[in-house]
């Protein structure tokens, strides 16, 4: 599709975001059905995000994407947040409805269908650590507890931040939350360990969140990030008998859910994944 008059916007908000298949594998998708959008990615430091978010409206843009670090601040610029994100007290997705702009989260939906297809695991047997407590881990801590995980542990550098992660989930399973430096206190009998942070995501690629040798043998050990595919994390779990999991399918199957919010289509999912596997 040529850009031209009719075309609108779309894109992703974060900093950095340079590293981001998200224009790729939304550029692809919408020229493979034929719509009249177009998808940038936009470097916005934190300070600038709320001139950044008056001109997407400006511009009528007809939505984003949301990445780190704006998942949370972004929620008090917007005219209105949806249930779910509101719970969940982030959101990574932006709907221009007529002018009106509406904060989604498609991340713990995205992450569920991600890890189920490609892991066979079953939720309800799973003991979670969750290492991080920012927008992302909001998402994907809220839709695990909600799926009936038996326990949730949430390990911060900052605990307060912890804390309030755990205010949200408390009454949906047993949720505790503990500094990031004590976590050979509560990693032994973890099934399930989910690296949140952005630490291992390029250009810091040999950087790890935890010492490998802390990870428990036989668990299930899944990395938010997806650049690169394999982090030094999931090497180092793979060296340890663990099964891995990437960011990659959950960076698909929520960036579907957002594209079917903006265009009212049905994603080409073999495209996406096609779109960002080499």
């Amino acid at each position: 599709m040529e850009i031209g008059t009719h075309t609108r916007l779309l894109g992703v908000m974060g900093h950095p975001v340079a590293h981001s298949k998200s224009p790729l594998m939304h550029n692809r998708a919408l020229e493979s059905q034929k719509l009249p959008y177009t998808y940038l990615a936009f470097d916005v430091r934190p300070e600038e995000l709320p001139q950044a978010v008056n001109g997407m409206r400006a511009l009528g843009a007809r939505g984003w994407n949301v990445t780190i670090p704006h998942k949370v601040a972004i929620m008090a610029l917007l005219d209105e947040v949806n249930d779910e994100a509101r719970r969940i007290g982030a959101v990574n997705t932006v709907v221009n409805d007529g002018g009106k702009l509406i904060g989604m989260n498609t991340d713990g939906a995205g992450y569920l269908r991600s890890l189920e297809v490609e892991t066979g695991l079953r939720l309800e047997e799973q003991r979670v650590l969750i290492l991080g407590a920012g927008g992302a881990a909001r998402g994907v801590a809220y839709a695990l507890a909600q799926s009936g995980v038996q326990s949730v542990v949430i390990a911060n550098r900052t605990v307060a931040k912890a804390e309030q992660l755990r205010s949200l989930l408390q009454h949906l399973t047993d949720v505790k939350a503990v500094p990031l430096a004590e976590i050979e206190k509560w990693i032994d009998d973890r099934t399930l360990i989910v690296n949140t942070t952005s630490v291992g995501m390029h250009p810091h690629v040999e950087e790890t969140p935890i010492p490998g040798e802390l990870l428990p043998e036989g668990a299930i050990v899944s990395d938010l990030i997806y650049n690169p595919m394999k982090t030094t994390l999931l090497r180092q779990a793979e060296g340890r008998g663990c099964v891995i999991h990437n960011g990659f399918g959950m960076f698909v199957h929520q960036g579907a859910l957002a594209y079917e919010q903006w265009t009212g289509v049905q994603p080409p999912l073999d495209v996406m994944r096609q779109a960002v596997s080499t």
